[in-house]
């Protein structure tokens, strides 16, 4: 049972943008993201109180330099935490506007196999290889058996991790990804009222 409930979890990081979003090489393209700083920090304010993502670009170049991007394009801004699964992630990164999620629909390619998935860390999530875009995860547990999937984090949280532990899971898996990239926050204020939520995001100077 054990083996299965984790194929299931993982199937939820390796589909996502497959089944939710319709996010891949042939629809986007692969772009090579802008260079971002070496090293940067972000903070996250957030329904559940402020956390902060510290980036290094030694990590995973192509994946911080994306986050870099989509964090000064405001893309996190309002977005929900669509995804919680306790002990092993938070998921988010469709954005609150459709035309936002469709305008990021720009796949980038992969960073090789570098740290682990381990408590705090901060990844793209994505439908297989070359396919990351827009949604990130956040590891609650030791998820080092992502390492060899393509799963390459790019951060951690280095302050505020009690605040996303404390990430409201009552809706787990529920929401379905394909009307949240269809319809954006209007469906989830209306299906999952008791959603947080990231109220912004802001690379800190």
């Amino acid at each position: 049972m054990r083996f299965i409930f984790v194929l299931t979890l993982l199937a939820g990081l390796t589909g996502c943008n497959r089944s939710g979003s319709g996010e891949d090489e042939a629809a986007g393209g692969i772009v090579t993201p802008a260079k971002g700083p070496d090293r940067f920090r972000v903070q996250f304010e957030s329904s559940k109180g402020n956390f902060t993502v510290d980036v290094v670009r030694g990590w995973a170049p192509l994946g911080a330099d994306r986050f870099h991007e989509l964090v000064t394009a405001g893309f996190y801004n309002e977005a929900r935490f669509f995804r919680v699964v306790p002990g092993f992630v938070v998921q988010f990164g469709l954005a609150a506007d459709p035309a936002m999620t469709t305008k990021w629909k720009r796949n980038i390619d992969d960073d090789p196999q570098g740290v682990s998935n381990t408590p705090g860390t901060v990844t793209f999530a994505t439908a297989g290889p070359r396919t990351r875009t827009g949604q990130i995860f956040i590891n609650f547990g030791d998820n080092s058996r992502l390492d060899a999937q393509g799963f390459t984090p790019f951060g951690r949280v280095t302050d505020g991790m009690s605040a996303v532990m404390a990430i409201n899971a009552e809706y787990e898996q529920r929401p379905d990804q394909a009307r949240i990239t269809a319809e954006g926050n209007a469906y989830l204020k209306a299906e999952f009222p008791n959603m947080d939520y990231v109220k912004k995001a802001t690379i800190i100077p």
